[in-house]
């Protein structure tokens, strides 16, 4: 059971206020080699949450909103009225893949927990921010900070997104969730993000900071 928000802090910190975890579940040899239904429902469900509506080209486009160090940019309705709040989390689990694991989101309280399984090759769960209307611009931040609890020492990647491409590249940064109730705060610097598509590294690529479009764990 975990929950986390997000926040930017002087000069660099970023994602504040919470705590995320995934409750995992072990799984069998039989259950990873049997294959699964697939709930096509659910991948539908899903993957309609992250799709932006085309925009009307002969309209201006938004300009950036400006992310000030102190600005909390997103956190559970609960616990800062102040956020910006300019999204929700919605789960994107491996059914996008033809996998069975589950999870949940509660954006008034930011809990995530969900069962993980490895059936038909999948293995993992993860949430995501739904579509942002306006590009947040970061350029005077310098990385993100993570406050979480419930993690339990468990692997977690973290992406950032400066595009509204589906599939576009993920910045990508990886790390250990504190271990204990009281949790703790992971720092994830800009500059060491790893650009991937499909967890491929992609070379070439410079992250736009002024036009930061989503975020996913």
């Amino acid at each position: 059971v975990g929950a986390f928000g997000l926040k930017s802090l002087p000069p660099w910190r970023f994602l504040r206020h919470g705590f995320v975890s995934t409750q995992a579940k072990g799984t069998s040899e039989t259950e990873s080699s049997v294959r699964q239904p697939w709930d096509v429902l659910r991948f539908a469900r899903q993957s309609s949450r992250f799709v932006s509506l085309p925009k009307n080209p002969f309209l201006p486009s938004a300009p950036p909103k400006i992310v000030r160090p102190g600005d909390v940019v997103w956190s559970p309705s609960s616990s800062s009225p102040s956020a910006l709040n300019m999204f929700q989390w919605a789960p994107l689990d491996d059914v996008v893949m033809g996998g069975v694991s589950f999870s949940i989101i509660d954006n008034g309280t930011g809990q995530w927990r969900g069962t993980v399984s490895t059936a038909n090759s999948g293995g993992f769960v993860g949430v995501r921010s739904t579509p942002i209307g306006n590009p947040l611009d970061m350029s005077r931040c310098k990385g993100i900070e993570i406050v979480l609890r419930g993690g339990d020492g468990r692997r977690f990647k973290a992406v950032v997104r400066d595009s509204d491409e589906f599939n576009g590249v993920c910045w990508t940064s990886s790390f250990d969730a504190p271990c204990g109730k009281k949790g703790g705060t992971v720092r994830l610097p800009f500059k060491q993000q790893v650009p991937t598509i499909f967890a491929r590294t992609v070379p070439g690529k410079t992250f736009r900071a002024g036009n930061v479009m989503g975020f996913q764990l």
